[in-house]
């Protein structure tokens, strides 16, 4: 009999797909209207778990699952996992680490450049025809250069050092806060993120800070100034959205690039209805290379682990 696999997030790589099927019996419980019913009558039988960060899994629902070797998540999230009570017990909890960190780092880049750019009401102004109405050189408003602003990274860690090497390729000065200086990082460190803000034209925010709310608020975004620009690829709940979305209509910052919201996927409306503001949802680490990395991690995590053996990527054993 296979070991038995219960699916908490979809993963969207045929390949990987396949080759859980082809080793496991696998249970993608988030298809299911029925779950509470089915583990109750399932539960005991379960081997492993796949789940994504931001889904986790209840501790409630780990009581359930007593056979239970592994919780492999397909992220880098761990807040939705209650990691205290999986380490007492013993039980190895696995995330893709490291998988994610040069896509992200991409589209750090990609959102700051797109926000300074005014790339997509650009698009939407030739889109709509209105090049054709308003061909006038000062029909669309001067744009601000990426090429040497000085960035400000909240996060030194593998995201964080990624997005310095990219933005250092187009010359800019970075600086840096995290909860220490790093010893191998040249960059600037700056201990405190107001004074990081008010010295950067562009902060961009790259720190898992799992527990942390609400740091860049009214205060680091008066600091930012109006000509700077914010981008968060971290955790929507590091940004008070309700500042953000204060300071941006106001003008005290000039733009925001995001991929991450506090109550995803509801975005909103006055961040969705500003030019200044460049949205993607949720999808800093989707490629097909990135996924594919991601669920083969998650493959030799429940491998080693239903094999007897400590997962390389375990969080808590």
């Amino acid at each position: 009999m296979k070991p038995q696999v219960l699916q908490l997030n979809p993963i969207l790589i045929p390949a990987i797909n396949d080759q859980l099927a082809a080793r496991y019996t696998v249970h993608p419980c988030f298809e299911a209207s029925t779950r509470e019913a089915w583990l109750r009558e399932h539960g005991a039988s379960i081997d492993a778990v796949i789940t994504g960060g931001h889904t986790g899994i209840s501790r409630g629902m780990l009581e359930q699952l007593p056979a239970l070797k592994v919780v492999a998540i397909n992220g880098v999230g761990t807040d939705a996992v209650d990691l205290a009570y999986c380490r007492a017990r013993g039980l190895p909890v696995t995330a893709t680490l490291g998988a994610l960190t040069e896509d992200v780092a991409d589209l750090a880049i990609g959102l700051l450049i797109a926000t300074c750019r005014n790339l997509c009401a650009g698009d939407r102004f030739v889109r709509d025809g209105q090049w054709e109405r308003f061909p006038q050189p000062g029909a669309i408003p001067l744009a601000r250069r990426f090429s040497g602003m000085r960035v400000g990274i909240v996060g030194m860690g593998r995201v964080g050092r990624a997005v310095a090497a990219r933005a250092a390729a187009f010359g800019c000065p970075i600086a840096y806060t995290d909860l220490r200086a790093m010893d191998d990082v040249a960059h600037s460190f700056v201990p405190n993120l107001l004074d990081l803000a008010r010295n950067s034209d562009a902060l961009v925010l790259c720190a898992a800070a799992d527990t942390a709310q609400g740091i860049v608020n009214a205060a680091v975004l008066e600091a930012l100034g109006p000509r700077g620009f914010l981008v968060n690829v971290a955790r929507g709940r590091l940004v008070d959205e309700d500042d953000l979305t204060k300071a941006l209509t106001a003008g005290r910052i000039a733009g925001a690039g995001l991929d991450v919201f506090v109550d995803e996927p509801r975005v909103p409306l006055a961040l969705r209805q500003s030019d200044r503001v460049t949205l993607q949802a949720h999808r800093a680490s989707a490629t097909w290379e990135t996924r594919t990395a991601m669920g083969e991690m998650v493959l030799e995590s429940i491998a080693q682990a239903l094999a007897g053996e400590r997962p390389a990527m375990s969080l808590t054993t």
